[in-house]
């Protein structure tokens, strides 16, 4: 028999409701995103469409994950699927989390050219750029997920099979908790410097200029208000947890607390997928008035 910590218990409780929600609304969200995008703004694709697209390709490539780590969670972590797709699972979770997180760097900073620099913006600035700009986070976001493909693994335990990030069996620490620190690193706190910088930007410019809309204002709001949620429940939080407890596995440690953190972490980390339609809303007008109709200022 395998004997089930405090936090294990609490996964297999929280995350199986959990990730089911979550597949439900983040695929009925990015599925509705790429329907207008393809519908409602095949004649308007601007910048920000390009990019807010591959955000909706990048969430809905790990949707179609969730029901496997739903049964995982349910059968009291027993992982049925083998090593390939627990390999493939982790791989996709770490494309989507990083692709996220760059795809959002990319509209904050794509929204600050446009608003900050109006003028270059649509001299020198077309959805051709934003489309090489995606086919290279992509192959970014990849290379920096592919060591995944390496370290993920089965690991049995009892009479249970689990699928983690390492198994626990394999002696090195020192290569994974690199990459984790690697990826906590240039993966996650770089971007997040560059979009707070852009952020600040925009909310420089936007709220002393006289000339811009009030719904323009809104949209903006918006676009930083979802990025401030994000990096506070799903990026950020992760990110440290699990920096600190790759560290002391590999000072040979354990702090059950710091664990059971991070384990509940993982579960806000997916959260991203169901926030994304607030940026949508912001970045292209379809959305937004499919969800909250439409604003008297559209017609400005």
């Amino acid at each position: 028999m395998t004997n089930y910590s405090v936090g294990e218990q609490f996964q297999m409780r929280l995350l199986p409701s959990m990730y089911g929600i979550e597949f439900c609304v983040a695929l009925v969200g990015n599925l509705f995103a790429l329907w207008l995008l393809v519908t409602k703004e095949r004649k308007n694709w601007h910048t920000g469409v390009v990019l807010s697209c591959n955000l909706a390709i990048s969430d809905l490539l790990y949707i179609l994950t969730l029901p496997l780590l739903i049964v995982y969670y349910a059968q009291k972590k027993n992982w049925p699927f083998g090593n390939a797709m627990c390999k493939l699972e982790r791989f996709l979770f770490t494309c989507n989390l990083y692709g996220s997180i760059f795809f959002i760097m990319c509209i904050g900073v794509n929204r600050y050219v446009a608003i900050v620099h109006p003028f270059f913006t649509r001299t020198y600035v077309r959805p051709a750029h934003a489309k090489a700009v995606s086919l290279v986070t992509w192959i970014i976001v990849a290379a920096f997920s592919s060591p995944v493909l390496t370290f993920a693994s089965t690991c049995p335990k009892g009479n249970v099979t689990y699928c983690v990030s390492r198994c626990e069996m394999k002696s090195d620490e020192s290569p994974h908790f690199n990459y984790k620190l690697f990826l906590a690193l240039v993966g996650c706190f770089v971007p997040f410097l560059v979009t707070f910088a852009s952020y600040s930007g925009i909310i420089w410019v936007v709220w002393r200029n006289t000339n811009i809309t009030p719904l323009e204002k809104r949209k903006v709001a918006l676009m930083v208000l979802a990025g401030i949620v994000l990096y506070a429940v799903s990026f950020l939080p992760y990110h440290v947890l699990q920096s600190y407890h790759f560290y002391l596995i590999k000072m040979e440690t354990f702090d059950r607390k710091i664990y059971e953190a991070y384990q509940v972490s993982k579960g806000l980390a997916t959260l991203n997928m169901c926030i994304h339609p607030l940026l949508y809303m912001a970045v292209f007008n379809s959305f937004r008035v499919a969800c909250c109709g439409k604003d008297q200022d559209d017609n400005v």
